[in-house]
């Protein structure tokens, strides 16, 4: 019975969330097979178990049904994404236990995608192999790397076919834009990087100037740091207020940023006005990209 628990939990994909109670598993084991040369050790691996019992009673408890899952999500990788849209919502998926989240590249290999940045990640699956019905299917932004997978049809036509089926068809940042070209956003709230917010509407979709915004089974988040809003809200949505709660406290997510900002209304007039000067010319390429 031990061996099956531990195979269990081993074979989660919330690893983060479950760190102690793997550790406790070791421990015990580890006692466990000391306690067979030696009676006296086994009170202790006795008294392990116990504590790791109470603790998934716990959890059982206070997260009720939203403490298991089994959700297939797929995150799209494509050349020169922003890694923060995909590394934020990516740890509080990671951390529903019996999730499966797929990181799936547009390439025809497993090789690492680099980010805009040079932040390589490594996929786990081609679109081919990535399962036909998903209940999260994830878009991040990016620039550059955004108008290229926008022009391909190869992945427009995966995201349409994969979006058709999909329980929850999400983004942050620019990768609303991918879910506009790929006609999903018609009629639909949506956000965006402040940039390209208003682009949207170009597409036939709704720009709403918001953090993060549902429409249906469309969340989409604004730009970049808006994805570790987006993503608990899913989560939320997903498996309950209290597993949500419960990610935001291990994440420590408490923001208190040194400099306030972060949108136009609350940036100084001479920074916001460089910046929208600056970041002009690509809010029409991406419009460009409606026609």
């Amino acid at each position: 019975m031990e061996t099956n628990r531990r195979a269990l939990l081993e074979g989660i994909t919330g690893v983060a969330l479950l760190a102690p109670f793997l550790a406790v598993e070791k421990a015990m084991a580890a006692q466990a097979g000391a306690a067979e040369a030696s009676p006296a050790a086994a009170p202790a691996a006795s008294g392990q178990s116990a504590m790791n019992d109470q603790h998934m009673e716990a959890m059982s408890r206070v997260l009720g049904p939203g403490l298991w899952g089994q959700e297939q999500v797929a995150m799209v990788l494509y050349p020169k994404f922003t890694a923060l849209d995909l590394v934020g919502p990516h740890y509080f998926f990671a951390c529903m236990f019996g999730a499966k989240v797929h990181l799936v590249t547009t390439e025809t290999d497993l090789s690492p995608v680099m980010s805009d940045l040079g932040l390589a990640i490594t996929p786990t699956m081609t679109m081919a192999d990535t399962p036909k019905d998903l209940d999260v299917l994830f878009v991040p932004g990016g620039t550059e790397g955004t108008l290229s997978v926008m022009g391909r049809a190869d992945t427009m036509a995966w995201i349409k076919d994969r979006a058709s089926r999909a329980k929850h068809i999400t983004s942050v940042c620019t990768g609303s834009m991918v879910l506009a070209k790929a006609g999903l956003l018609k009629g639909k709230k949506a956000t965006s990087h402040w940039v390209t917010r208003e682009v949207l509407a170009d597409f036939g979709a709704i720009p709403t100037n918001e953090r993060v915004v549902r429409d249906g089974n469309i969340l989409t988040g604004a730009g970049v740091s808006a994805g570790l809003d987006f993503a608990i809200a899913l989560v939320e949505q997903l498996r309950g207020r209290a597993y949500a709660e419960a990610l935001v406290l291990q994440g420590e997510y408490a923001p208190e940023p040194p400099i306030k900002g972060g949108t136009l209304a609350t940036t100084s007039e001479p920074v916001g006005q460089m910046m929208s000067d600056m970041f002009a010319p690509v809010a029409e390429m991406f419009r460009a990209m409606a026609k």
